[in-house]
Formats: C-alpha cells, structure tokens, sequence
C-alpha cells in the first residue's frame, strides 16, 4: 500500500469497505435494536420501566463521550487499530449483555458497548478515505451512507424478526459471530494506516467526555416530568465546560475537536445540514412505529414491514449517489435529496385515517430515496474538508451532529408525547400528536433543505483566533 496516496489493490478496496460497512451497521443496529425489547428486558432484569431507559441510555452516553477522543487516538495509532480493538471490545461487550443478571450489569455493559461503537464509527470512515484515491471519495462515502441508512433504519426490523422466536437475549448474541467473522477477515483485507506521532492530549479528552455526558443528561431529561431543574443544571454545566474545553482547542495547532474546520464556511453548513436532517430522520423513526402500532393497530412484525420500503430505497440510493458526487456539485445533490425527504415527510404527515399498505409504502421509500440521496454528497463535503492525515477529524465533527441530531429529535418526540393527554393516560398516543411531531419533523427537515441550497452559494472562509483554514470541499 502506498500510503501518502492511499491507494490499494481494488480487490482489498473493495474488502475493506464491506468489512467496515459490516461493523457500522451492527454499531447502527444497536442503538435501537432493544427498543420493542424493553419491557420483557425490565421483567426479566427486576427493573422498572422508567429505569430500564438505562439499556438504550447506556449505549447512547457511550456512544457520545467516546467519540472526539477515539476519534483523536485514531489519528495518532492509526484507524486500522482502533477499528480491530473497536470489534473486539464490541463482541466482548456483547457477551457481556447477554450474560447479565441486572438491570446495573446490562446498562454498564451497554455503556462498553457504546464506547466500541464510536470506536468503529470514527475508524470506518477515515480507512476507507485512505485506501480509495481522492477521486474516488464519493464512493467511498456512498458505501459509509448505505452502512448508516440500513442500521438506522433496520433496528426495528431486525428487532421484530428475531423477538418473533428467540429471547431478547440473541439481539446481542447475534453480534458475536458477525464480529468475530468481520475480526478475523479485518486482519488480513484492511491495510495498515499511518498514523501521527504525536501526544495524546489526556486534559481535552477528558473535558470532551464531561461536557457531551452531560450535555446527553440535560438533553434526555428535558422530556421528564419535574426534571427542569436538573436539566438546566446539566446543561449549563455542559456549556461551561464546554467553554473551556473549545478555548484549549483554539490554543493547539493540531485541536482534538477539529475546531478549526469550521473556519470553512461551507464545512460548517454542510454540518449543520447533518445535524438538522438527523433530527427529522429520528422524528419520523420514532414517531412512524408508534403511529404505525397504536394508532393504526397493526403489529410489531408489521410495523417492521412497513418500514422495510424505507430501508431498502435508501440502501439502494446511497451508493449511487455517492458516485455521481465524485462528479457533480455535492451541495445540488444534497439539496434535492433534502427536498424529496422532506416531501416524502409531508406526505407521512398527511398519511389520513385508514392508509392502505401501498400508501404507506410509497411514502417510505420516497423518504428513503431523498435521504440516500442526500447523505453521500453531504459526508463526502465533510470529509473532504481536511487532509487525509487529519480524517479523524471531521468523521468525529459529523458523528457528534448525528449523534446530537438523534439525541434532539428523541427529545423532541418525548416532549410533545409528554403533552399528549392519551400518552400521559398511558393509552397510546393520539392521531393529533403524530401529526404534530411529524410536522414539527418535516419543518426540520425543511430547514436542513435550505441550508443545503445556501452552502452552493456560499464561498469563502471565517477567520478563527490562531487557525488558518484546514482545507477545501
């Protein structure tokens, strides 16, 4: 492998991205895989079902904290390790949740778990940056957003499948086997990556975990009847500390968090444009099941199926998209794949009383095609905002705006059931609310739209204290 230009046989190209793309959808899958799970997990653990949150929570705060400092120690180890430690730590972690007695066990091994899934999603990305030449980079990015699009979208079908005949259980232990497969493949098809030699910087890895744990405390319990107060709490803690901990990234040549990236105009709202669509796309994720069950009666295994439309059309867009941004203005494209998501949502909104399954079908895959469409462009403009040495970078900056895109549409979601008189009454939610948090989705989606449209017009850079800018998109 040639290094400096990242460039490998096409056969072991093309190996690393199955093999990295494997590890993101498992990462993807679990983060709500266990959703529909919770009550018999709350049952069987001797939890309560407020308390048993802490399942989906664990993974989620793991998830947050480790990502900007895994993401800094991939740049100096290099992404090849942190991918191989990433999977076994995952599997172990995995064994961990299936073996666990009590609720303290499971939430602390999810947690572990959330800590390989950044490892594995700040790594994917950056080694297939560095094994595809730059003129290939949007298919590099089209295969990352295919991995994302099917784990998001699969967990509930995933879910629903193996609940119909196995214990809750097997939705860890399934990770065993596919881990350890993609492990032992890892050893031999992905090359080895440079990495930097230079210090790890223990103060900003520390302040970074201490101020997005505590910004994903105060955002979980914004939507928690009497947890005012203790949001508020948290959340000014988070910006304090935040504070200090992005005046030291201005202060180092080489920051951690890669601060100096959003000296690029066009860098900035192509993460804004992230940040915002993952607020919609986890609206409709969460909203859709619910409506889906409770308001129009059908099942868990359908509900499955009626989302599967959206799972299949953006996995098939995805990689093409990511081609034509190779050629093509990657702001257009991500413009009006922004546009048919959010028409696809609107028409979600505006589903009616009694859909028949082809109504709702055609929907979902219109969301699907907008969204696949839209993610390969995007990724691509971010990635290619720093130099390949510096991939950690940006995949860190774009993981944080998914993750706290997510965080901010569950929030949204929990906020306007808790509002909803039939959810408080614990029957369901009513047919006003879905349509509300979908319109409130759509909006969002709206605005991501928008600011796609006005990065194509937007050149330039704004200068930071101390930073030049990194790069171009």
């Amino acid at each position: 492998m040639d290094e400096s230009a990242g460039v490998v046989a096409p056969s072991q190209r093309m190996w690393a991205v199955i093999l990295t793309s494997a590890a993101t959808v498992i990462s993807m899958i679990d983060q709500t895989i266990v959703n529909t799970a919770l009550p018999t997990i709350a049952h069987d653990v001797n939890a309560t079902a407020a308390a048993s949150i802490w399942v989906i929570n664990g993974f989620q705060l793991g998830l947050t904290v480790g990502i900007v400092p895994l993401a800094a120690a991939g740049d100096i180890f290099g992404y090849w390790r942190m991918f191989r430690v990433g999977l076994i730590v995952f599997v172990l972690a995995s064994l961990a949740c299936c073996f666990s007695q009590t609720l303290f066990e499971l939430a602390t091994s999810r947690f572990v778990q959330g800590l390989a899934g950044a490892a594995l999603t700040v790594s994917a990305t950056p080694i297939n940056r560095l094994v595809f030449p730059p003129n290939m980079l949007g298919r590099a990015t089209g295969y990352s957003a295919m991995a994302v699009a099917l784990g998001a979208a699969a967990g509930p079908v995933v879910s629903g499948a193996i609940l119909s005949f196995a214990s809750w259980q097997w939705l860890f232990a399934i990770n065993v086997p596919i881990g350890l497969a993609v492990y032992v493949a890892a050893i031999k098809m992905i090359p080895k990556t440079p990495g930097q030699k230079r210090a790890f910087d223990l103060p900003s890895a520390l302040t970074s975990v201490a101020m997005f744990g505590l910004a994903v405390f105060g955002l979980d319990a914004i939507g928690h009847e009497g947890a005012t107060p203790i949001a508020a709490a948290e959340l000014i803690g988070a910006v304090a500390i935040g504070w200090f901990f992005i005046r030291r990234q201005l202060a180092t040549p080489l920051p951690m968090f890669a601060v100096d990236l959003f000296a690029q105009a066009r860098f900035t709202l192509a993460v804004v444009a992230c940040y915002t669509s993952f607020i919609s796309q986890t609206i409709a994720f969460v909203v859709l099941p619910f409506s889906f069950q409770t308001v129009l009666g059908h099942t868990p295994l359908q509900v499955g199926a009626l989302l599967l439309p959206w799972l299949l059309a953006s996995a098939a867009v995805a990689p093409i998209s990511g081609p034509l941004a190779d050629k093509y203005n990657s702001s257009r494209l991500a413009a009006i794949g922004l546009a048919l998501f959010t028409f696809g949502l609107l028409c979600a909104t505006l589903l009616g009383a009694d859909p028949s399954p082809l109504d709702i079908a055609w929907r979902m895959a219109l969301c699907g095609i907008g969204y696949g469409l839209f993610q390969s462009p995007n990724n691509r403009a971010i990635q290619n905002s720093a130099p390949r040495e510096r991939s950690g970078g940006p995949q860190a900056i774009q993981s944080v705006a998914r993750v706290f895109g997510q965080t901010t549409g569950a929030v949204i979601v929990a906020t306007v059931f808790a509002l909803d008189g039939h959810a408080s009454a614990g029957s369901g939610i009513s047919a006003h609310a879905v349509i509300l948090t979908m319109a409130i989705g759509t909006a969002w989606s709206a605005i991501a739209t928008a600011v796609s449209i006005w990065r194509g017009f937007v050149t330039g850079s704004i200068r930071l204290p101390g930073h030049p800018v990194a790069g171009g998109i």
